[in-house]
């Protein structure tokens, strides 16, 4: 591609893109303004997060997470809060799930990512993950995370947990440089490489007199990650390998790793296959933008690019009698014959290029009414992945495969909120704090896929697969924050919501076309929340709420058929609806705080994809679970200079038992554990800073026992494909020999213990920074 081709490829999309933004009254999944969420912190001091929201919150400034965490990426930060699970499976992975108190990290759509008030979640796949490559590490001020759905402000996706990340508005010039290097040294069935990751990002901001301000943002990551998946085949209940059938040259190979499978049978281990090995060069830049037109009046502006550009590559353990790699046929080891397909040690490459903009407008009395407007777009410009058919020494030389392709897929947002805060004695009274709101949505998934019979590498050929469809959500809603009493308040409120599924269709060639009928559903969500100042130290809260989550266009239209699996959705999904309640009670004390929270949460119509790996190929369904319940108990904690000044620790501990209470779909599993939710979570970190030259910081985090899937079968989860316990010790130093510069090392998971979510997790890393802010 010619550098003009590649300039017209992201300036013809940003302004079409700046275009379309406010050229139609659908957009896509709203969020809420500032007026509620007043995101401050002074000199890096955490600050409450606002005063009149009925969830809990947990919260982490930019200072405090650059003194106890090394991040290599934005998800990073959310790896200590309470409660809560960051599936990053190694550096440069864009597929970082978050899980949390009612949800596994497979459930993405109960995630809700916000920065600067867009939303970065991403509800177009089946399982993708916030896209974080929208935000450096270097522009995050803060983060906060508010738990259930108890608050009417934010939309059915809101059920888990919602992520809040504020990047940094500048007051005078400003600029900053960063570098960050981390090296991981892996081992596993006998293969053992050395990896190494490398980010910069760069940044310059301003406020000018007249009240415009900027700041502009570049950031470039090259990594490799260790190996994901490997090509595995599991014995039979006996521990027998079923010998293939049929007429085929046999090849003797050593190198076959025999383990265990989580199910328990034995199994045979052949080497990282399917593009197991990730090597990613991702690029973001990003301007964001305000003016103050007047002390009461503000806009602010954002626009972001994103290009990622990655290949995938395998590693066969396979050697035959002259030492030569075996990829594919029929092999024979220690007495046991195997077919390996042609496809199995495939590799792949992708080119993506996304694109956000969005533009905030409100006004900003203290007191009385106030007005605002967010909207934003995102969209798809490129994303197109070149699959080989065959292995790795053939597929270098072309020969067949397949492309999928998702250009033009993306989501658009609007928000119109209207907030009051009173004054005393005026109409009100002085004890009512309104919120009323109007939000539209629409998600659109274009995903093509095509047959390549000359050459995988370039060029394009026939469509073999297409799926696509549209959604559109419509809501209005009201809360009220009433101070009925001197030491009492009660937030009330409720969010009506239209939903439509439109424009689903799927083509399979050879085979029938699909196109699926418009479906409607409405829902009411009420809130309720009381909250007691019991002393001035101690706040008692009781939260109820039901939240609604409408299926995602993946989930009702992006069926899919291979060679070795088949995905089928299903058009008809029910919303997924989640009625909690939470009982908090918060004691602080001079340089500490402790909170308890006991809470339930039953969902009602879960939307969950099991695939059945018993059968060839294997199949994906996705469905409605009847009821899943999940009560626990939290405790989160902090004491600031503990023992002698400078000594900080925090930490939290959470006790959860989620069951299946009902699932006609699939009455075996009911009474089981639900999956991905680990029974224990905690965190502890502690840090001493006995001035502001240094710093040392040390944090464990622990997730004990969870399932993968929902008869519990997997009864060896320390393995590859299992959901293993997470024992980590991660380390931090930090200088600040001169002003503006601050070096800093680490280490993250210094015991190297290893853990799986599925996939494996990231080993020991070795990690050293070195940033400077003029």
């Amino acid at each position: 591609m010619t550098s003009k081709s590649q300039f017209s490829l992201v300036l013809k999309p940003i302004a079409t893109l700046l275009a379309s933004m406010f050229s139609v009254a659908a957009f896509a999944q709203g969020v809420a303004t500032e007026q509620h969420l007043q995101t401050v912190s002074i000199d890096g001091v955490r600050q409450p997060l606002a005063a009149n929201l009925p969830s809990t919150t947990a919260s982490l400034t930019a200072a405090e997470l650059r003194q106890q965490q090394n991040i290599f990426n934005p998800e990073d930060v959310l790896r200590n809060m309470p409660n809560t699970t960051i599936r990053k499976r190694y550096s440069g992975d864009r597929n970082a799930l978050i899980g949390g108190r009612s949800f596994g990290t497979t459930q993405a759509p109960r995630g809700l990512v916000l920065m600067d008030g867009y939303l970065i979640s991403n509800f177009l796949g089946r399982f993708d993950a916030p896209r974080w490559n929208m935000i450096a590490p270097e522009e995050i001020e803060r983060v906060d995370l508010l738990y259930g759905p108890y608050s009417a402000i934010f939309p059915g996706n809101s059920i888990g947990t919602t992520v809040i990340v504020s990047t940094r508005k500048p007051k005078q010039f400003e600029g900053a440089a960063r570098l960050a290097v981390q090296s991981e040294k892996f081992d596993a069935y006998g293969l053992s490489e050395t990896y190494t990751n490398t980010q910069a990002s760069a940044q310059i901001a301003d406020k000018l007199t007249n009240g415009l301000w900027y700041r502009l943002m570049l950031n470039r990551q090259d990594s490799t990650g260790h190996p994901m998946q490997y090509y595995t085949v599991n014995a039979n209940n006996a521990g027998v390998f079923s010998a293939p059938t049929g007429s085929k040259p046999i090849i003797n190979v050593t190198g076959v790793e025999y383990d265990v499978a989580p199910t328990g049978q034995r199994r045979a281990v052949f080497g990282a296959n399917a593009g197991a090995i990730d090597h990613t060069v991702q690029t973001t830049g990003k301007l964001a933008f305000g003016y103050d037109f007047s002390p009461n009046l503000s806009a602010e502006g954002m626009l972001a690019w994103w290009k990622n550009d990655s290949d995938n590559r395998n590693n066969s353990f396979l050697r035959d009698a002259n030492g030569q790699t075996i990829w594919s046929g029929r092999v024979s080891n220690n007495g046991n014959v195997f077919d390996i397909p042609a496809s199995a040690f495939a590799p792949f490459h992708r080119q993506e290029s996304h694109v956000q903009a969005g533009l905030t407008v409100k006004t900003r009395n203290r007191s009385g009414w106030n007005m605002s407007m967010v909207a934003s777009q995102y969209r798809i410009i490129e994303d197109l992945q070149r699959t080989a058919n065959n292995p790795e020494p053939v597929a270098a030389n072309g020969g067949a495969g397949s492309s999928t392709l998702r250009d033009g897929t993306g989501f658009r947002t609007l928000e119109l909120q209207s907030t009051y805060s009173p004054t005393q004695g005026d109409w009100t009274g002085g004890a009512h704090y309104l919120t009323f709101g109007l939000h539209a949505n629409d998600y659109h998934l274009a995903q093509s896929t095509q047959t390549l019979s000359a050459d995988w590498r370039r060029g394009s050929g026939d469509e073999s697969q297409f799926v696509g469809g549209d959604t559109r959500l419509f809501a209005v809603y009201a809360q009220d924050a009433w101070r009925f009493a001197q030491d009492w308040k009660a937030t009330i409120g409720t969010r009506w919501e239209s939903w439509k599924a439109y424009n689903g269709s799927q083509r399979f060639i050879p085979g029938a076309s699909k196109a699926y009928p418009e479906r409607s559903v409405t829902a009411m969500s009420p809130k309720l929340a009381i909250t007691w100042e019991a002393a001035d130290d101690i706040t008692a809260r009781l939260s109820a709420g039901r939240g609604t989550r409408f299926a995602t266009v993946a989930e009702l239209f992006q069926g899919a058929q291979s060679g070795s699996s088949i995905v089928l959705n299903d058009p008809n999904l029910r919303p997924e609806k989640s009625d909690a309640i939470e009982l908090m009670l918060e004691k602080r004390y001079r340089n500490a705080s402790l909170r308890v929270s006991l809470f339930q949460d039953s969902i009602r119509d879960t939307i969950w994809s099991q695939t059945n790996t018993a059968v060839f190929p294997s199949i994906t369904n996705v469905q409605n679970v009847g009821l899943v319940r999940t009560r626990g108990i939290e405790l989160a904690g902090d004491i600031d200079n503990l023992l002698v000044d400078g000594l900080n620790l925090d930490g939290s501990l959470a006790l959860n038992d989620s069951k299946i209470i009902e699932n006609n779909n699939f009455i075996a599993s009911v009474g089981k554990t639900w999956v991905r939710i680990p029974r224990i979570r905690g965190s502890v970190t502690l840090s001493y800073a006995p001035g502001n030259s240094w710093s040392v910081a040390g944090s464990y985090r622990y997730a004990g026992r969870q399932y993968n899937d929902m008869l519990n079968l997997d009864i060896k989860p320390d393995t590859y494909g299992g959901l293993s316990r997470v024992r980590q010790l991660d380390l931090r130093v930090l200088f600040k020999p001169v002003k503006g510069l601050e070096l800093a090392a680490g280490i993250d998971n210094v015991m190297d213990y290893r853990a799986f979510q599925s996939h494996p997790l990231p080993g020991r890393n070795l990690f050293a920074e070195v940033r400077y802010q003029y």
